[in-house]
Protein backbone atom coordinates (compact mmCIF):
# COMPACT_ATOMS: atom_id res chain seq x y z
CA UNK A 1 0.00 0.00 0.00
CA UNK A 2 1.10 3.45 -1.11
CA UNK A 3 1.27 5.99 1.55
CA UNK A 4 -0.90 9.31 0.60
CA UNK A 5 -0.71 11.45 3.58
CA UNK A 6 0.45 11.34 7.36
CA UNK A 7 -0.05 13.69 10.22
CA UNK A 8 1.17 13.26 14.69
CA UNK A 9 -1.23 14.46 16.22
CA UNK A 10 -0.28 14.93 20.07
CA UNK A 11 1.48 11.75 20.01
CA UNK A 12 -0.95 9.68 17.82
CA UNK A 13 0.16 8.62 14.08
CA UNK A 14 -2.47 9.33 11.35
CA UNK A 15 -2.29 7.64 7.94
CA UNK A 16 -3.78 7.60 4.66
CA UNK A 17 -2.93 4.59 2.53
CA UNK A 18 -3.75 3.48 -1.15
CA UNK A 19 -4.42 0.15 -1.83
CA UNK A 20 -5.46 0.30 -5.47
CA UNK A 21 -8.28 2.35 -5.62
CA UNK A 22 -9.41 2.33 -1.71
CA UNK A 23 -7.97 4.58 0.56
CA UNK A 24 -8.16 3.44 3.87
CA UNK A 25 -7.42 5.38 7.50
CA UNK A 26 -5.25 3.99 9.87
CA UNK A 27 -4.89 5.62 13.06
CA UNK A 28 -1.91 4.23 15.43
CA UNK A 29 -1.69 1.57 12.97
CA UNK A 30 -5.63 0.10 13.62
CA UNK A 31 -7.58 -0.01 10.26
CA UNK A 32 -10.26 2.65 10.69
CA UNK A 33 -12.26 2.74 7.52
CA UNK A 34 -11.71 2.08 3.83
CA UNK A 35 -13.58 4.20 0.64
CA UNK A 36 -13.13 3.14 -3.06
CA UNK A 37 -15.95 5.29 -4.86
CA UNK A 38 -16.43 2.33 -7.71
CA UNK A 39 -16.72 -0.13 -4.88
CA UNK A 40 -19.31 1.17 -1.79
CA UNK A 41 -18.89 -1.82 -0.03
CA UNK A 42 -16.24 -2.29 1.75
CA UNK A 43 -15.76 -6.57 2.42
CA UNK A 44 -15.00 -5.49 5.84
CA UNK A 45 -17.56 -5.04 9.15
CA UNK A 46 -18.51 -1.74 8.63
CA UNK A 47 -20.85 -3.46 5.52
CA UNK A 48 -22.46 -5.41 8.71
CA UNK A 49 -23.37 -1.70 9.97
CA UNK A 50 -25.36 -1.27 7.24
CA UNK A 51 -27.02 -4.23 6.22
CA UNK A 52 -29.46 -4.06 9.48
CA UNK A 53 -31.63 -1.65 7.73
CA UNK A 54 -32.70 -4.34 5.21
CA UNK A 55 -34.43 -6.35 7.41
CA UNK A 56 -37.09 -3.92 7.03
CA UNK A 57 -39.31 -2.54 4.02
CA UNK A 58 -37.87 0.19 1.63
CA UNK A 59 -38.07 3.64 2.56
CA UNK A 60 -38.41 2.64 6.72
CA UNK A 61 -35.19 3.66 7.69
CA UNK A 62 -35.31 7.65 7.63
CA UNK A 63 -33.28 9.00 9.92
CA UNK A 64 -30.17 7.35 11.06
CA UNK A 65 -27.53 8.24 14.11
CA UNK A 66 -23.91 6.75 13.43
CA UNK A 67 -21.84 7.45 16.46
CA UNK A 68 -18.34 7.51 15.48
CA UNK A 69 -17.86 8.15 12.09
CA UNK A 70 -13.85 6.99 11.47
CA UNK A 71 -13.41 7.95 7.98
CA UNK A 72 -17.40 7.40 7.03
CA UNK A 73 -17.62 3.87 5.30
CA UNK A 74 -20.47 3.12 7.17
CA UNK A 75 -22.37 6.63 6.19
CA UNK A 76 -21.39 6.37 2.65
CA UNK A 77 -22.87 2.87 2.00
CA UNK A 78 -26.16 4.08 4.25
CA UNK A 79 -26.89 6.93 1.99
CA UNK A 80 -25.87 5.28 -1.21
CA UNK A 81 -27.60 1.56 -0.40
CA UNK A 82 -30.40 2.81 2.13
CA UNK A 83 -31.10 6.80 1.24
CA UNK A 84 -32.35 7.72 4.56
CA UNK A 85 -33.77 11.70 4.56
CA UNK A 86 -30.93 11.86 7.08
CA UNK A 87 -27.30 10.59 8.53
CA UNK A 88 -26.02 12.04 11.46
CA UNK A 89 -22.85 11.36 12.23
CA UNK A 90 -21.22 12.37 15.56
CA UNK A 91 -17.39 11.78 15.97
CA UNK A 92 -14.94 12.95 18.38
CA UNK A 93 -11.70 12.88 16.50
CA UNK A 94 -11.10 16.47 14.51
CA UNK A 95 -8.86 14.64 12.08
CA UNK A 96 -11.04 11.72 11.38
CA UNK A 97 -13.10 14.01 9.85
CA UNK A 98 -10.91 16.10 8.03
CA UNK A 99 -9.84 12.81 6.64
CA UNK A 100 -13.37 11.48 6.26
CA UNK A 101 -14.31 15.03 4.09
CA UNK A 102 -10.77 15.46 2.43
CA UNK A 103 -9.42 11.79 1.43
CA UNK A 104 -13.22 10.14 1.59
CA UNK A 105 -15.49 12.35 -0.05
CA UNK A 106 -18.42 12.26 3.05
CA UNK A 107 -19.64 15.15 2.01
CA UNK A 108 -23.81 15.00 0.92
CA UNK A 109 -26.69 17.39 1.84
CA UNK A 110 -28.19 14.44 3.85
CA UNK A 111 -25.14 13.92 5.77
CA UNK A 112 -24.85 15.80 9.28
CA UNK A 113 -21.17 15.25 10.56
CA UNK A 114 -20.66 16.79 13.93
CA UNK A 115 -17.41 17.22 16.03
CA UNK A 116 -18.59 16.15 19.32
CA UNK A 117 -17.91 13.80 22.37
CA UNK A 118 -20.83 11.24 21.20
CA UNK A 119 -21.68 9.99 24.91
CA UNK A 120 -21.94 13.26 26.12
CA UNK A 121 -23.88 14.31 22.71
CA UNK A 122 -25.97 11.87 22.96
CA UNK A 123 -26.95 12.36 26.84
CA UNK A 124 -27.99 15.77 26.22
CA UNK A 125 -29.63 15.11 22.88
CA UNK A 126 -33.26 16.64 22.36
CA UNK A 127 -34.13 16.26 19.28
CA UNK A 128 -36.28 14.16 16.81
CA UNK A 129 -35.59 10.29 17.27
CA UNK A 130 -34.08 8.01 14.76
CA UNK A 131 -34.81 4.78 12.97
CA UNK A 132 -31.29 3.03 13.29
CA UNK A 133 -28.46 4.23 15.64
CA UNK A 134 -25.35 3.03 14.83
CA UNK A 135 -22.82 2.13 17.61
CA UNK A 136 -19.50 1.88 16.30
CA UNK A 137 -17.26 3.81 18.81
CA UNK A 138 -13.84 2.93 19.40
CA UNK A 139 -10.49 3.75 20.49
CA UNK A 140 -6.89 2.19 20.09
CA UNK A 141 -4.60 0.71 23.09
CA UNK A 142 -1.59 -1.14 21.86
CA UNK A 143 -2.05 -0.99 18.47
CA UNK A 144 -5.65 -2.96 18.66
CA UNK A 145 -9.20 -1.62 18.91
CA UNK A 146 -11.19 -0.87 22.09
CA UNK A 147 -14.69 0.02 22.37
CA UNK A 148 -15.10 3.27 23.75
CA UNK A 149 -18.40 2.71 26.25
CA UNK A 150 -19.21 -0.69 27.85
CA UNK A 151 -22.71 -1.98 26.53
CA UNK A 152 -24.38 -1.56 29.76
CA UNK A 153 -27.83 -0.60 31.04
CA UNK A 154 -27.16 2.88 31.33
CA UNK A 155 -25.80 3.12 27.64
CA UNK A 156 -28.36 1.09 25.92
CA UNK A 157 -31.40 3.24 27.94
CA UNK A 158 -29.64 6.45 26.33
CA UNK A 159 -29.45 4.43 23.17
CA UNK A 160 -33.43 3.59 23.48
CA UNK A 161 -34.65 6.57 24.80
CA UNK A 162 -33.79 8.19 21.17
CA UNK A 163 -34.95 5.25 19.31
CA UNK A 164 -38.81 5.53 17.27
CA UNK A 165 -40.97 2.73 18.61
CA UNK A 166 -39.95 -0.04 15.60
CA UNK A 167 -36.15 0.91 15.46
CA UNK A 168 -32.68 -0.57 15.51
CA UNK A 169 -29.83 -0.47 17.66
CA UNK A 170 -26.75 -1.45 15.57
CA UNK A 171 -23.38 -2.27 17.80
CA UNK A 172 -20.20 -2.94 16.73
CA UNK A 173 -18.53 -5.45 19.14
CA UNK A 174 -14.53 -6.42 20.04
CA UNK A 175 -15.68 -9.61 20.76
CA UNK A 176 -18.04 -12.60 21.34
CA UNK A 177 -18.05 -12.40 24.78
CA UNK A 178 -18.35 -8.70 24.98
CA UNK A 179 -21.89 -9.05 22.23
CA UNK A 180 -23.23 -11.16 24.61
CA UNK A 181 -22.22 -9.82 28.43
CA UNK A 182 -24.14 -6.73 26.70
CA UNK A 183 -27.27 -5.29 29.16
CA UNK A 184 -29.38 -5.79 25.69
CA UNK A 185 -28.73 -9.86 25.65
CA UNK A 186 -27.85 -10.16 29.84
CA UNK A 187 -29.83 -7.60 31.09
CA UNK A 188 -33.65 -8.32 31.29
CA UNK A 189 -34.80 -5.25 31.72
CA UNK A 190 -32.91 -4.20 28.80
CA UNK A 191 -33.39 -7.09 26.26
CA UNK A 192 -37.43 -7.33 26.83
CA UNK A 193 -37.63 -3.90 25.09
CA UNK A 194 -36.78 -5.87 21.95
CA UNK A 195 -38.78 -8.13 19.74
CA UNK A 196 -35.54 -9.36 18.32
CA UNK A 197 -31.99 -9.45 18.56
CA UNK A 198 -29.54 -11.15 15.50
CA UNK A 199 -25.52 -11.77 15.62
CA UNK A 200 -23.55 -10.40 12.61
CA UNK A 201 -20.15 -11.96 11.39
CA UNK A 202 -18.03 -11.43 8.41
CA UNK A 203 -14.71 -13.95 7.45
CA UNK A 204 -12.49 -11.00 6.95
CA UNK A 205 -13.01 -10.00 10.56
CA UNK A 206 -13.19 -10.86 14.58
CA UNK A 207 -15.75 -7.97 15.40
CA UNK A 208 -19.40 -9.16 15.98
CA UNK A 209 -22.26 -7.02 15.22
CA UNK A 210 -25.38 -7.23 17.23
CA UNK A 211 -28.84 -6.14 15.71
CA UNK A 212 -31.15 -5.04 18.38
CA UNK A 213 -34.73 -4.09 17.03
CA UNK A 214 -37.70 -3.13 18.51
CA UNK A 215 -39.80 -4.98 15.89
CA UNK A 216 -40.01 -8.59 14.67
CA UNK A 217 -37.28 -8.63 11.96
CA UNK A 218 -36.24 -12.34 10.20
CA UNK A 219 -33.07 -13.17 8.53
CA UNK A 220 -35.37 -14.41 5.56
CA UNK A 221 -36.88 -11.20 4.85
CA UNK A 222 -33.20 -9.96 5.49
CA UNK A 223 -32.00 -12.36 2.48
CA UNK A 224 -34.79 -11.39 0.24
CA UNK A 225 -34.41 -7.88 0.51
CA UNK A 226 -30.39 -7.69 -0.02
CA UNK A 227 -30.71 -10.51 -2.50
CA UNK A 228 -33.24 -8.06 -4.60
CA UNK A 229 -30.28 -5.10 -4.48
CA UNK A 230 -27.68 -5.76 -7.80
CA UNK A 231 -24.74 -4.43 -5.95
CA UNK A 232 -25.58 -6.39 -2.99
CA UNK A 233 -26.85 -9.54 -3.78
CA UNK A 234 -24.56 -12.19 -1.72
CA UNK A 235 -25.20 -15.17 -4.19
CA UNK A 236 -23.34 -12.74 -7.20
CA UNK A 237 -19.61 -13.78 -7.58
CA UNK A 238 -19.07 -10.12 -8.05
CA UNK A 239 -20.88 -9.00 -4.84
CA UNK A 240 -18.62 -8.64 -1.74
CA UNK A 241 -21.03 -8.72 0.65
CA UNK A 242 -20.07 -11.80 2.78
CA UNK A 243 -21.55 -11.83 6.47
CA UNK A 244 -23.17 -14.76 8.49
CA UNK A 245 -25.94 -14.49 10.46
CA UNK A 246 -27.60 -15.96 14.13
CA UNK A 247 -30.84 -15.19 15.63
CA UNK A 248 -30.17 -14.61 19.59
CA UNK A 249 -33.49 -13.73 20.96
Amino acid sequence: MALVWHKCVSGVQYEVRSAGKSMRLYTDGVFHSQYNPEQILTGHVWDLLMIPAFFYPENTIKRVLVLGVGGGASLHMLRYFVSPESITGVELNPVHLSVARRFFNLKHKTINLIEADAITWLENYQGEKFDMIVDDLFSEKDGEPVSVVEANGKWFSHLLKHLNKNGVIVRNFVSKEELLDSAGINNKAISNKFASIFQLTSCLNENFVGVYSKSLISSAVLRKNLVKTPKLNPNLKTSKLRYRIRKLV
